[in-house]
């Protein structure tokens, strides 16, 4: 008889149900011999804020990032088909209910404003997601405020006044790298800037702010120019882009008043997949999945 327990001739998928029964059992027994046996999320408050991230790319393509959208692969958002769908959009959006909305804005940009103006009629032929999206579902929703979250990271201040350091630590941080995971990335995004013009926009939000999604778009992160040297890579990494995702996590708390807030977020997609990370490990946030908003 065949030992299934022999790892060289064992299947895997033999060695995954073992695994799984194992797993299950072990959490069985220690139930059973510690019935009392708090979890962590005992400890807290079982109501929590919930926040809606909405991923997005930037609608009037302002050519500030990296990775750039070919012109015959931008969309027009005021003309059709993308006019309807903008609008099909913002309706599934509008399902989350949300009291307070919150966009990738610094406070200087007077968001609140310029919200004002819009309902007075000005920015209607905008094409930024602020406009399309953000003021829109603001005035559908007769809501007052729009938050500008946005904050510089760590090294944008200190490059300042520490100029010669920080000129030498970002040296050939250029995401150019040669490490073939940086190529791989790369074709991802070439490939994900072809997809507003070819899908439903709708389905194109689904796609791009599902876990998997948001994992590999924090993960291209963790590749090319991140390898820079022993440390130096990281060392930037967690000044520059992680902490500004930080400071806008703590700008996220400061304009939370209550469990019974619900917050939406319209932030660029790299954004949208750190902060995913962050309000899935808080204890005061819940994060809302954006495809299970109810039709």
């Amino acid at each position: 008889m065949k030992n299934i327990f022999d790892l060289k001739q064992t299947p895997v998928c033999y060695l995954i149900i073992i695994l799984t029964l194992t797993t299950f059992s072990c959490s069985q027994d220690s139930s059973k011999k510690y019935p009392n046996l708090k979890k962590a999320s005992d400890y807290f408050p079982k109501e929590k804020t919930q926040v809606l991230v909405v991923g997005t790319f930037h609608f009037n393509y302002p050519g500030l990032d990296y990775n750039k959208t070919s012109e015959q692969d931008k969309i027009d958002v005021l003309e059709e088909p993308k006019k309807t769908e903008v609008t099909e959009l913002v309706e599934y959006i509008k399902k989350f209910r949300p009291n307070k909305i919150a966009i990738e804005a610094f406070p200087e940009w007077e968001a609140t404003i310029k919200l004002r103006q819009y309902k007075r009629g000005e920015f209607k032929n905008e094409r930024g997601e602020r406009y399309q999206l953000a003021m829109r579902i603001a005035n559908d929703l007769q809501l007052d405020t729009l938050y500008a979250i946005d904050s510089w990271a760590l090294s944008d201040y200190r490059a300042e006044t520490d100029s010669v350091y920080f000129t030498e630590l970002f040296k050939d941080f250029d995401f150019q790298s040669d490490d073939p995971y940086n190529q791989y990335m790369t074709d991802w995004y070439k490939e994900e800037m072809k997809l507003a013009s070819k899908i439903n926009l709708l389905e194109y939000f689904k796609l791009t702010n599902s876990k998997e999604w948001h994992d590999y778009q924090y993960g291209a992160y963790l590749v090319g120019d991140f390898k820079l040297n022993d440390y130096r890579g990281a060392d930037i990494l967690s000044m520059w882009w992680y902490n500004r995702n930080l400071r806008i996590f703590r700008n996220l708390q400061t304009i939370t008043e209550n469990e019974n807030d619900r917050i939406l977020m319209i932030f660029g997609n790299g954004h949208a997949a750190v902060l995913r990370q962050l309000i899935n490990a808080s204890p005061e946030f819940e994060f809302v999945e954006f495809d299970s908003l109810k039709k």
